[in-house]
Formats: structure tokens, sequence, C-alpha cells
């Protein structure tokens, strides 16, 4: 059983069995040999790219895979949070800096959009604790996956379809 949320507030967590939960490890290549082949370089997030797709932001989200969990961390391949993962990633990719919590993202940095707008770098909110309070963001993707880091599994592709995401999904978001 895992713990599903990513910042602790204190309130007993809600806790699931992740085994509906694929989790893509990381690749074992160098950055360098990423573009190797544009099929192979995306597999691990199991989605087909287009020529419209932000390559840089699949790049940089594929290389936080399997980066375990730390509570408050931010540093890839070694431990992150899901905020600072999160965080990471937007200063990297849009150079934007964004607040270093959940519910303070949302609350600060974003305005929130109906799920069915969802574009890839879009984030979305889950209230995962007895607080009712939002604790946990994944950046979205397409086709219905987003990219988080699970209390019990790391940074990992979740499906927002699966029962648990579908159950506490909040809001949705776009960075300001």
């Amino acid at each position: 059983m895992g713990n599903t949320s990513c910042h602790k507030d204190g309130s007993v967590k809600n806790r699931r069995d992740y085994k509906r939960e694929s989790r893509h490890g990381r690749d074992k290549k160098s950055d360098k040999d990423i573009s190797k082949s544009e099929d192979d370089a995306w597999k691990t997030l199991t989605i087909k790219l287009s020529r419209h797709d932000n390559k840089m932001l699949y790049e940089e989200l594929r290389s936080w895979l399997g980066t375990p969990y730390q509570y408050a961390g931010n540093t890839k391949g070694k431990g992150a949070d899901c905020s600072g993962m999160v965080m990471e990633v937007y200063k990297k990719v849009y150079n934007k800096q964004l607040e270093r919590n959940s519910a303070m993202i949302y609350e600060n940095n974003c305005k929130t959009i109906d799920r069915e707008n969802l574009r890839e770098g879009d984030l979305v909110f889950f209230i995962t604790g007895k607080s009712g309070r939002i604790s946990h963001v994944g950046i979205y993707l397409k086709e219905g996956k987003f990219v988080h880091a699970s209390s019990s599994r790391g940074v990992m592709v979740s499906d927002l379809q699966d029962k648990y995401w579908r159950e506490h999904y909040a809001a949705s978001g776009r960075v300001k």
C-alpha cells in the first residue's frame, strides 16, 4: 500500500494499491543517446509524439522518470516530491518560477481551466489527504497521461482515467 500524497500535512493519508499504475523506470541511456531514434526516445512515456509536441518538455520529464520520492526534494535522479519536480521542470523548460507547494502553485501561479481543455504542460491537481486541500500536482502530457512524483513509486506516468485519480482530481491549471 502506498501513500499517495506528496506533502505531509499532519492528516492521515489515503492509501491505495498501485498495481494498476504502471511504473516506467528511468532509461539507462545517457542524454546523448536519446536522439538515437525518435520512436525509441519516447517509449518510456508510452506516448507517440507528433511534430507539434513540445519535445523539450517530454525529454525533460522523461529524464525525471524513476527519480525516487523524497519529501521536500527537488533533485532529478536523487529525490523529489511532486511540487519539487514540477517546480524544477517549469524552471528548465519554460523559464518560470513556481511556488514550492502544490496548493500554492494552484492558487498563485495558475489560471483554472476545464479538464477538457488540458494541453501538454498544464498542471493537474489532486486532493489526496483528509485536509480537503490540494496536496498533489502533476504535469499533463496528452492522451490522459500525466507525470508526477508518487510517494510510494517515485516519478512516474499515470492516467487521469484511473479510478484513484478520477476520485481525487481537484482542478486543472494553466501556468500564467
